[in-house]
């Protein structure tokens, strides 16, 4: 049985739901953002309310509706690939969510605004931005070397982005740093 789960967005959350659901007495088959696997007899050994209060202890959802399990999954999708890249996007957006969820990207698209009242392209420009203004805070990287990163098509693309998101240039966001960055549960 496939439980999918709201707001699992790092390892330390994959940790996190583990760990509760062997309190609960259970033992997952694989946990990965958004999804954990559990055997059918595993599953029938304790309700689904008691999960899902074990979870929400720690701000995760349950998910039951079919379209909020596919919107959860297209968000996985994005933020592993934004924040946690094991291989660089060399074909559009579009063509990887087809692909990583094999299903077609207008029915990804519908469900996904449907649901989130946003578009995918948008909630992937704001992940991107989350990733800049974290490699702006470390000041490892310089900007060319962040847009050449995230896949940019140049410096001045990033920028202008970037001001259009956060109202200010990374330039002054990493001067200033007066803008808070998100969770990436919130965005």
């Amino acid at each position: 049985m496939k439980l999918y789960i709201k707001n699992m967005v790092c390892s330390r959350c994959v940790m996190v739901v583990q760990t509760e659901l062997e309190k609960l007495g259970l033992q997952p088959l694989d946990i990965q953002l958004g999804e954990v696997q559990l055997e059918e007899v595993e599953a029938q050994k304790i309700s689904l309310e008691v999960i899902e209060a074990a979870l929400n202890k720690f701000g995760f959802e349950l998910l039951t509706d079919k379209k909020k399990q596919l919107t959860e999954q297209i968000k996985t999708a994005i933020i592993e690939l934004v924040h946690y890249p094991t291989e660089t996007l060399k074909i559009n957006l579009s063509d990887y969510l087809r692909a990583h969820l094999h299903m077609e990207y207008a029915h990804l698209s519908t469900v996904f605004s449907e649901t989130e009242h946003n578009t995918i392209e948008k909630f992937f420009i704001q992940q991107k931005i989350e990733k800049v203004k974290e490699l702006l805070t470390y000041g490892e990287q310089s900007l060319s070397e962040i847009a050449y990163l995230l896949h940019y098509s140049s410096v001045a693309h990033l920028s202008t982005q970037f001001k259009k998101v956060c109202g200010v240039t990374p330039s002054d966001y990493k001067l200033n740093q007066h803008t808070v960055r998100k969770p990436l549960d919130e965005i």
